[in-house]
């Protein structure tokens, strides 16, 4: 009997995901296990395993389709089985257009070639390529709008570039970058290889339908789901809160030399890698708690929320772009743990496996742009939240000992505070007392 296969459920929060890339197509075998399809949530990235087996009957949704979470994805099962009752709503005339898809790919002529003309048949309208596919056309100078797709509904994959290439259908790189319609690579080519040339292009037939010739200039890339949820957030954050950024900086003498003590004992002693930010973390977990007006939420304008323990957001930079996944119940955890955890999580959302719920909950979070060279910046608040930390870069600065010039490290903060929940001078009064727990680690470690 036929059985459907389900959007999972990526935490409490998540009500639906969007499909990226689909794995298996309809009519391939699949077992338990099997690599299906990858799909993303607005902040991590996941691929589906199969949980049945048998043949892919009909996929319901396409690369790029928000998919409601335990909702079928695809049916599986014998040849020939009905799959009406899996069909979720909304999903049919996606399911429908499987069996034709099929057919198409069963009943696929040969490649339109006439021995002399190359006459071939052009894709009308929107071409569905997957990524793979038109990577490989680029890079061989292959005209997509060539390929006749024999993936799911119509789709070009990399097999039907590959066919092309094995015809001939290929330009040089001047020639492919000048003119990318279907007459240039109809012609007879006279470069290297039979490939068609600069030269060759005059000779190409006029045709009204591919005549415009413009060359790509730029890209267009529709933003991912990520970036949305981030530009969203951020502008939500500038235009409703009263933001206020104040600078300071701390003698980091003390930091340094703890951690370079660390450092020499650390594998004796099974310490993981503590570094600079980690001291910062642990530091401000124990400091938030006297200033609950930044560990805190201001809701909807009119509610202050004060936790009465620190969860940290750490702001972790990812190939798909900021996450902030959050160390719960700090205040109550070592150094040691601060620095295991912080970790843990920045690995799990830089490979995009992160759970969303560790994504959630912070009170108060810290940005460190320090390692990139950066001496101040304005870190924005993520909403509801009414302060953020900037950790910046260390500099080497003058003071004065017993009459005597002495250079030293200093270490940058930079805090910003919604103004409308919180005064500069108490938010102040934070920065101060961070800065003087971090001047005297060892005694802060002691209490």
């Amino acid at each position: 009997m036929a059985a459907g296969v389900l959007m999972p459920k990526q935490g409490i929060t998540v009500e639906s995901c969007i499909i990226t890339k689909w794995y298996k197509q309809v009519g391939d075998s699949v077992k338990v296990g099997d690599l299906l399809f990858g799909y993303e949530t607005d902040k991590s990235t996941f691929d589906c395993e199969s949980t049945e087996e048998g043949e892919i009957l009909e996929i319901f949704y396409n690369d790029g389709d928000d998919v409601p979470v335990l909702v079928n994805v695809c049916a599986v099962g014998t040849k020939g089985e009905d799959v009406s009752a899996l069909r979720p709503d909304g999903a049919g005339a996606t399911a429908e257009a499987a069996p034709a898809a099929e057919e198409k790919k069963e009943e696929k002529a040969a490649p339109a070639v006439v021995e002399e003309k190359k006459e071939i048949k052009v894709n009308n309208g929107e071409i569905k390529i997957s990524p793979r596919a038109r990577a490989l056309a680029d890079k061989e100078h292959v005209d997509i709008r060539l390929a006749e797709g024999s993936g799911p509904y119509g789709r070009v994959v990399e097999k039907d570039i590959r066919d092309l290439i094995d015809r001939g259908l290929t330009s040089t790189s001047a020639a492919f970058d000048a003119v990318k319609s279907a007459d240039a690579a109809a012609v007879e080519g006279s470069a290297i290889g039979g490939r068609v040339g600069i030269s060759d292009l005059g000779k190409a037939p006029v045709n009204p339908l591919t005549a415009a010739v413009v060359e790509d200039e730029f890209v267009d890339e529709k933003f991912p789901q990520i970036r949305k949820t981030i530009a969203k957030s951020m502008t939500a954050s500038l235009s409703t809160m009263a933001q206020l950024t104040m600078n300071s900086a701390f003698d980091a003498t003390e930091i340094m030399n703890y951690r370079a003590s660390l450092k020499k004992s650390a594998e004796a002693l099974g310490l993981p890698n503590i570094t600079l930010n980690d001291i910062v973390l642990y530091a401000v977990s124990r400091t938030l708690l006297n200033h609950p007006d930044l560990n805190a939420h201001l809701i909807d304008g009119n509610t202050m929320r004060r936790f009465k323990h620190v969860h940290l957001g750490v702001a972790v930079d990812t190939p798909r772009g900021l996450m902030v996944p959050t160390i719960k119940y700090a205040n109550l955890k070592s150094l040691a743990q601060i620095s295991a955890e912080a970790k843990e999580l920045a690995k799990m959302a830089q490979e995009g496996t992160i759970s969303p719920d560790l994504l959630t909950g912070a009170t108060f979070t810290i940005s460190n742009l320090g390692s990139l060279g950066i001496e101040s910046f304005t870190p924005v608040i993520n909403p509801p939240q009414t302060g953020i930390l900037g950790v910046d870069t260390l500099m080497t600065r003058v003071k004065e000992v017993n009459g005597e010039l002495k250079a030293y490290k200093a270490m940058g903060l930079s805090l910003t505070i919604d103004h409308r929940a919180i005064d500069g001078a108490p938010a102040a009064r934070f920065v101060k007392e961070l800065c003087a727990n971090l001047e005297a680690f060892s005694v802060l470690l002691a209490k």
